[in-house]
Parts: C-alpha cells; structure tokens; sequence
C-alpha cells in the first residue's frame, strides 16, 4: 500500500509539473502573440461557435473568455469590408484552401484598427468542417504605409497632390494609361509677384503665402480631378471633360489670388497667371508642353490673365 501510494503521489506530481509547465508555455505565448499583436481563432461551420485566443478578444475589445457567435465578431466591420470578407471566405470554403485579407474594424470600444487575417479550412472527408488561422493587428503598420504613401504622392508643405501624382492621373487621362471618360483640361498655375514676397519675407513669409495659394486653389477648383503643386510656386489643376467650363475655373483661380494675403502683421499681394490646353488625344508630355507654352503667353500678356493653346493652330 505505501508502494502503491508511493506510485500515485509520484504520477500525481509529475501530472502537477505538466500541468504548471503547460500553464507556463501558455502564458509564453499569450505574452509572445500580444508582443505581435497576434491572436489564434477558429470558427465551426456547423455552429458558427468562435474560439479565440486571449489576444484575438483584445484585438476586438471583448472580454476574454466571452462565448462568441460569428454574428457578434461580424458587427465589427464595416459594410464594405465585411462584403469584401465574405466573398473570399465563401469561395475558400467551397474550394477547400483559405484566404488572406488585410481588411478595417471598428471594435466594439468604438476603437478603428486594421487586422490582417489569415485562414485555412480544415475538413474531413472532403467535407470542411471549420475555419481557423491567425488575426494580426497592423494598425500601425498600416499607419506607416499611409504616411510613406502620403510622402511619395502629396506635397509635405501645401498638402496638395505633388508632381508624381499629378503625371499619374494626367498620363491616365490623355489615353496613356487604360481610362475612361478620357479628355479634358489641363491648367497650370504660376504665382505672379511671389519672388518679391520671398525675397521681402524670408522663407517663413514665402512658406505662409504658398499655403494660402493652396487653399484658395483648392477651394476654386472643388470639382477638379486633381489640384497638384508641381514646384515652387507653380501649380496644375486637371478638369475631365464633364466639369464646368476651364475658362471659368481660370477666372476664378484668378480672382481667388488677387485677394490680398495676410500672415502675421504683413499684408501682401500677389497674381495668378493660368496657362490652358485640352488634353483630348494627346500625351502627357505634350499637353504639359501646350499648357506651358499657354502660360508663358499669359505672362506676356500681363500677368492675372489666362491663354489657352489651340491645337489646330499650335499656337496661343
């Protein structure tokens, strides 16, 4: 008897140090995945039941250990991205392989995060029997994505689209690129009178007055396919075929920049000329060429006017 019990004492605590060590390994990973913003889930497909690790319910703001349905993860994402999320779910289901999506959730906090999911269906006998992979929270990630995006298509200064962008949208406009709707106009923007502000000024001063100009280009110019710096004081503004007349849009980008600007305790005057070209049936290259010509023309002209390039004549 005290053999036997020898024995069961022995067995008991060599099942207590599995235990602890199972408990330990445990909490590694729990602390491992919450360092990756990583979370474990499985879904049954019978019974839609969830079973989530501990950072998968953090990821969502739920409590962990909370019984979870499919339906109450699901309110979590927004219309676009849940049609996007069911598509190629059910498509891995009836194919029998998985997916992956970087997709947006508006957690049950009220907290906007990105998660990058990825699954793989599990079956038996051909028959998928549940659903289960890896939620990664790349919030941050994605922040630094956009930011880098943000650098390399938008000016740091105005806020504007930059030189990049606008050779982008215009090369897809004039039929370099596959587009629709193709055509239109092609603007471009020259401060008349901003040397003598940045020469007066300093580079704060000059810095205050491009910033306005922006603005006040952005808000003459609401429905403009894209409204681009594309160096120092010069600007673009692209209209497609179907917006208002370029001539108006010109007169308004004038009026807009013979407003006095103000910064500080200065007061200060500057012009716009504006340099026209329809885009229709040429490439990029050439209309920035037309448009520039045009410009060049309406500071001949005066300055605070515009010219348009007429491609029949191929002059001003």
């Amino acid at each position: 008897m005290a053999r036997l019990a020898a024995m069961v004492e022995a067995q008991a605590r060599v099942i207590r140090q599995q235990d602890a060590a199972m408990t330990r390994s445990r909490d590694i990973f729990e602390r491992a995945s919450a360092a990756a913003r990583l979370g474990l889930w499985e879904c049954d497909l019978t019974s839609e039941t969830l079973q989530w690790s501990g950072g998968t319910y953090d990821m969502f703001d739920i409590a962990r250990g909370t019984p979870l349905k499919r339906d109450k993860a699901l309110v979590c994402y927004p219309e676009a991205s849940l049609k996007t999320l069911e598509s190629i779910r059910s498509r891995a289901i009836v194919e029998r392989t998985g997916f992956n999506l970087d997709t947006d959730i508006v957690t049950l906090g009220g907290g906007q995060r990105w998660i990058r999911i990825t699954a793989t269906v599990e079956c038996a006998d051909d028959r998928p029997l549940r659903l289960l992979g890896l939620k990664q929270d790349i919030t941050d990630e994605r922040a630094r994505w956009e930011r880098t995006r943000r650098r390399a298509e938008f000016d740091d200064l105005t806020g504007l689209a930059n030189r990049r962008q606008l050779q982008a949208r215009l090369a897809e406009a004039c039929g370099d690129a596959t587009a629709q709707n193709a055509g239109g106009t092609l603007l471009l923007v020259d401060l008349d009178g901003f040397k003598d502000v940045n020469d007066s000024l300093g580079h704060a001063g000059g810095d205050a007055c491009l910033k306005e100009a922006a603005q006040r280009l952005a808000a003459a110019c609401t429905t403009a396919e894209i409204v681009a710096r594309i160096g120092g004081d010069e600007f673009a503004v692209l209209l497609r075929a179907s917006e208002r007349a370029p001539v108006l849009v010109a007169r308004q980008i004038i009026a807009a920049m013979g407003r006095p600007i103000r910064s500080g305790c200065h007061r200060f005057q500057i012009g716009a000329s504006v340099g026209l070209a329809a885009i229709q049936d040429c490439r990029s290259d050439v209309a920035i060429k037309r448009a520039d010509t045009a410009l060049y023309a309406a500071k001949a002209a005066g300055r605070s006017t515009f010219r348009w390039f007429d491609p029949v004549t191929m002059r001003v």
